[in-house]
């Protein structure tokens, strides 16, 4: 598996990851046990969760599958948002001391190697969430620190503090980046490529728009997120525009001999600034399948369709419908 260093850092992360946000939750932790054992097999060695996940069993589910392997993985995890509220962020001091030690406790580690702020929050100065990052990084509990869900201002507000209170920094941000979401293109990708931190793209299928297991006019599998979540399928199915354009990677994929995920992981990790690509896998085949993508080698006129079907999803284009 291909490696790229994040950001100007000297972590070294393969170009496909994994979101952890189905472990325990979505997934048995059975199933998320072999899912993340074939994961360090494959070389997909960066996994991806937040304290919230599936109610703190994600992180618990993922300790214990790392049981005799933490050497083999690099873990992300998040703090930042409140546990059973609707996206209520708090990233104070206390309670980043108070969820660094929770997570510990559920990774069974005694460091992280990527620790998240998963959500911008405006009640706590910026310089205080930044101190206490920068002594858990001192203590040796964290590593590397990075951001989440933060645009462009934000980010580049947040590393002028750093750099004028000779803070720890940010080294990464993880925004959601697809075929179906390229609003990051705007002012997010440039700054990133002209600070050095690199992009970590969640959500790159589009919770599974992208896999092509979505047909038009067809009741979504009892099995999938769209059967098992009511809310997300009105949402993400009734759009056409995403519709349309899922099947046009899947037209795409058939013509290339592979998986439409493949079609859409490869073009997330082709563009510029993007570091990695978490996919999220509930099976080892849909593990497999993911971490293919990094072997796939998208010519001059597949690049050149995939912009033209996506366009709609750019910001400046879908500001001017």
């Amino acid at each position: 598996m291909q490696t790229r260093p994040l950001g100007r850092s000297g972590l070294q992360v393969p170009v496909i990851g994994l979101g952890a946000n189905n472990f325990g939750g979505r997934a048995t932790p059975e199933a998320s046990r072999e899912v993340i054992a074939a994961a360090l097999d494959h070389g997909v060695n960066f996994i991806d969760t937040a304290n919230v996940y599936a109610q703190t069993n994600s992180e618990s589910v993922l300790g214990e599958a790392l049981e005799g392997r933490r050497h083999e993985a690099l873990i992300a995890t998040k703090c930042g948002i409140v546990l059973g509220t609707p996206m209520r962020a708090n990233s104070s001091r206390s309670h980043i001391l108070q969820e660094v030690e929770g997570s510990l406790r559920r990774l069974r580690t005694d460091y992280i190697d990527l620790y998240q702020i998963h959500a911008f929050d405006p009640g706590t100065p910026l310089e205080e969430t930044l101190r206490t990052l920068d002594d858990l990084v001192r203590s040796g509990k964290v590593r590397y620190i990075g951001c989440s869900n933060y645009p462009a201002w934000q980010l580049m507000k947040a590393l002028a503090i750093s750099e004028r209170e000779r803070l720890e920094a940010y080294i990464s941000v993880q925004p959601s980046y697809s075929l179906a979401d390229r609003q990051i293109e705007d002012e997010l990708v440039p700054m990133c490529l002209d600070q050095g931190i690199g992009i970590i793209a969640y959500l790159p299928l589009a919770g599974g728009v992208l896999t092509g297991k979505y047909q038009p006019g067809a009741e979504p599998s009892p099995d999938t997120r769209a059967g098992k979540i009511p809310a997300y399928a009105t949402t993400m199915l009734n759009n056409q525009a995403k519709i349309a354009l899922a099947q046009g990677v899947v037209d795409l994929a058939r013509e290339r001999g592979i998986a439409p995920s493949q079609v859409a992981l490869a073009w997330v990790i082709r563009q510029p600034g993007v570091t990695t690509a978490i996919a999220g896998a509930t099976r080892v085949a849909q593990l497999e399948e993911n971490a293919g993508a990094a072997d796939v080698d998208l010519d001059a006129d597949a690049l050149e369709r995939l912009d033209r079907l996506s366009a709609p999803f750019k910001v400046r284009e879908l500001d001017e419908a």
